[in-house]
């Protein structure tokens, strides 16, 4: 006798039954369109369309030559596209350099920032010791703290240890943890099985390879989402900057733009140059964010959610 389908079980049918067998017809996704759902459509067209509009007026003023960034009535197409401004812009600004001194304490900065969350996170969430629910929640409660309570202790601190003008306030204080990131970590390891665990000690595995070898590959989507985080935090981060340097050859991105438009000087500000640069600062986390969106996503969407 064959063997029965894998899809269909084996049914003896009568000759002459009314017996069908219906095939797997797969649902479809196609939603009906409602007048409702239209509406809604065309309301988030509308409101999209109405944030996009602050965007192309930038990229209008950087196509602008300086006659034209002033006029009245405004024109959204410049008289004569000034594809220079792209390249006269940043030299104005010095842009390499300041982009240099950016890239070199973001990396630093996400690193340490990332890297102390995962492992604070981990030691409260996996490792059972005493007082771990009262550090865990030190670091909730530290989250509710305005940050510019501590900014003047801080830089006394970092004044006593002449550490004024360099870039070791802004990326010494990632390696100590960020709270928002602990919580995070903490929740997204409680909802891992500790099953897990359980079968690695049994092999002879530690905490440190449990966490490197098995944990932070679970965890993929949850470090990318901070990845994301640290780096818009670092990347536009202009009151410390501020607060910390002196020296024109050390500012970071944001400084050195303001600067540029007169607000650390008395120079004459140069709209579309300016345009054309910030549109070039805007481009690196634009990038990050549109190639790990789907990261950011499940990480923000599986968090707290229990796995066991």
């Amino acid at each position: 006798m064959p063997a029965a389908s894998a899809t269909y079980p084996s049914r003896k049918v009568e000759p002459g039954s009314d017996l069908v067998i219906k095939r797997h017809v797969p649902l479809s996704r196609r939603v009906p369109m409602t007048v409702s759902r239209i509406c809604w459509y065309l309301l988030c067209s509308l409101l999209g369309a109405t944030m996009l509009v602050p965007l192309l007026w930038m990229v209008s003023i950087a196509l602008k030559p300086d006659s034209n960034i002033l006029q009245l009535p405004p024109q959204l197409l410049p008289s004569s596209f000034q594809w220079s401004n792209f390249v006269s812009g940043p030299r104005e600004i010095h842009f390499p350099q300041l982009l240099a001194n950016t890239v070199t304490i973001t990396v630093l900065s996400v690193f340490g920032s990332v890297a102390s969350s995962m492992l604070v996170g981990y030691a409260i969430a996996r490792i059972q010791f005493p007082g771990r629910n009262f550090w865990f929640y030190l670091f909730t409660f530290s989250i509710f703290v305005p940050g510019i309570v501590t900014l003047i202790p801080i830089q006394r601190m970092f004044f006593a240890m002449g550490l004024i003008d360099t870039w070791f306030p802004l990326i010494l204080p990632s390696f100590f943890g960020n709270p928002v990131f602990i919580f995070l970590a903490r929740q997204y390891f409680t909802a891992i099985p500790r099953s897990i665990d359980e079968s690695a000690m049994i092999d002879g595995a530690g905490h440190w390879k449990i966490f490197t070898r098995l944990m932070v590959p679970l965890t993929k989507p949850l470090w990318i989402t901070m990845i994301i985080m640290a780096f818009q935090g670092s990347w536009n981060d202009f009151l410390n900057p501020l607060v910390y340097l002196n020296s024109e050859t050390k500012y970071t991105l944001s400084l050195g733009m303001a600067n540029f438009m007169g607000g650390l000087s008395e120079a004459t500000p140069q709209f579309n140059y300016y345009m054309a640069s910030n549109l070039l600062y805007m481009l690196p986390p634009l990038v990050l964010f549109f190639f790990a969106q789907r990261y950011f996503m499940m990480g923000l969407g599986t968090l707290g959610v229990s796995q066991k």
